[in-house]
């Protein structure tokens, strides 16, 4: 346990014997039993302090309910302001505190260790005298700020003390060292014309090296709309880069979060397949061993279950989708602010087949995060299955320009198919399918629509051919006729898929 006199995390300095909190230097109004709390917390050395020790060391000997704790903790996040998120509630077992602090001595003498997955969004710089396209680039970096501070696992430094290093420092490893960020983004932003260009780049703060980096472009016609895109776009693609350097740093004990980084990194790095499922399911399945309460790991091992029974690669349909819906609701109880907890349930009630209640509960995902690239598509492609056919392609084109490079790029494109599809739009629809084929050819459903889009424009022997390579591809016979499809898959209104899908199918070849 650390007893120093003086502390550090971030910007703030903890003083013991004076019971003094500082801020910048400043000092910060916090109550007693609130700063009793947040020194339990420092000594703890990261691990998980229980409800009931706490209340034993800020009430010695006196009975007290558990909600004076909650009022208290509330307090301590207020004092530290935009770094609340420091003070982390850990469901079902108390809380546990996120920071690094540092003794002064620690401070001068050693390289400081750092929270696993944080990071710095130091101020976007303004390549032109503009003031306004300074204020834009302000803008980028508070929204871009705000938006990574919605993850459960990064730890995101405060836009006060970011924009104290508007001056950008030259060395990048004492920037991490000083704030306690193993990460730090960067960007800058320059004016052509009517357009103007956005760079960012991810660098790591330990190495001092560049992991990723990207531009983005766009008219100025209307800049709240475009910093909107621009801060959506790059929230999304450091998403996906962070959980990829994080995977590769070497862990001698991997921890919980280790294995959900693990899973996710799965995800993220290939089309679905049978055994891409199951390795994700088992880093998920790890994560719930080692913190058997993680409403995360609960809500992401619900999510692939229900997934896997989507994508018609379960071995145990009614097992895996009776699992989701159990781990779901338990996420959700213990988490029900959290994004992630209503996209399980979001995704149960998907499979399930209740789509309104699914639709209400992607709008909530989207409320809380309005980055989720596949709670966007998602939702446009089940207000298509209840007949709202034409709210399905601007859902998809959201997602497509948040997400280019998105692993499940090829649903955005399959879903944008289908809809033109079921408007009898045929031409619309046969190159949005042959994109999802090419984005993702081990997938039976683009050359099953393309085998009916082929067939109703005339193009049998290639129909023929794409139903084929979809009866080899799907496993499970349900492209034996007609019947047995409709018995296996869900079609929402299926009137819709009648003049279409099944006329274009019986021509290719398909009997009843």
């Amino acid at each position: 346990m650390r007893q120093a006199e003086k502390l550090t995390f971030g910007r703030f300095e903890v003083r013991r014997q004076q019971r003094q909190l500082f801020a910048d230097g400043q000092p910060v109004e916090v109550g007693s039993r609130a700063f009793d709390i947040l020194l339990a917390l420092i000594d703890a050395d990261g691990g998980v302090v229980t409800k009931p020790k706490l209340m034993d060391l800020v009430w010695p000997g006196t009975a007290v309910e558990e909600n004076n704790l909650a009022v208290q903790v509330h307090a301590l996040r207020r004092a530290l302001g935009e770094d609340r998120k420091l003070v982390m509630t850990v469901a079902g077992r108390g809380y546990r505190f996120a920071g690094e602090p540092r003794t002064e001595h620690r401070a001068r003498a050693e390289t400081t260790p750092v929270p696993g997955l944080s990071i710095v969004v130091l101020p976007f710089t303004s390549l032109s005298d503009d003031r306004e396209q300074q204020y834009f680039a302000d803008g980028i970096t508070e929204d871009l700020t705000t938006d990574l501070s919605r993850s459960a696992d990064l730890m995101v430094i405060s836009r006060q003390t970011a924009f104290a290093y508007r001056t950008k420092p030259a060395d990048i490893k004492q920037l991490g060292r000083e704030l306690g960020v193993r990460y730090v983004l960067d960007g800058s932003l320059r004016r052509l014309g009517d357009q103007i260009r956005v760079n960012a780049q991810l660098i790591d703060a330990e190495a001092d090296i560049h992991l990723w980096a990207e531009r983005f472009d766009g008219d100025t016609a209307d800049l709240f709309a475009l910093q909107n895109d621009i801060t959506s776009r790059i929230a999304v693609g450091l998403d996906v880069e962070l959980v990829r350097a994080e995977i590769k740093r070497p862990t001698v004990r991997p921890n919980a979060l280790d294995h959900i980084l693990r899973g996710r990194a799965l995800y993220l790095g290939r089309a679905p397949t049978r055994e891409n499922y199951a390795g994700q399911v088992a880093e998920y399945e790890r994560a719930l061993v080692l913190d058997p309460h993680s409403p995360r790991a609960q809500a992401l091992l619900a999510t692939t279950l229900s997934a896997r029974v989507i994508d018609g690669m379960s071995g145990s349909i009614e097992t895996d989708i009776a699992h989701a819906e159990m781990l779901a609701d338990k996420a959700l109880a213990a988490f029900p602010q959290g994004p992630l907890s209503h996209y399980a349930k979001a995704q149960v009630l998907r499979v399930r087949r209740r789509l309104a209640e699914a639709i209400a509960e992607y709008e909530t995902v989207l409320a809380l995060d309005r980055n989720w690239v596949f709670a966007t598509a998602v939702l446009g492609f089940c207000k298509l299955m209840t007949g709202s056919i034409e709210e399905a392609i601007p859902a998809q084109e959201r997602a497509i320009r948040m997400s280019p490079r998105d692993p499940s790029i090829w649903v955005f494109y399959f879903w944008t198919g289908l809809a033109h599809l079921l408007k009898s739009r045929v031409d619309e629809a046969v190159p949005w399918f042959e994109k999802a084929r090419s984005a993702n050819s081990e997938h039976a459903l683009p050359h099953a629509y393309l085998a009916a889009s082929y067939a109703l424009r005339g193009e049998v022997p290639q129909a023929q051919a794409e139903l084929n390579q979809a009866r080899d591809l799907s496993g499970d016979g349900r492209f034996a006729s007609i019947t047995r499809l409709k018995a296996m898959g869900f079609f929402g209104v299926q009137e819709l898929f009648e003049g279409t899908y099944f006329a274009g199918l019986r021509k290719a070849g398909m009997p009843d």
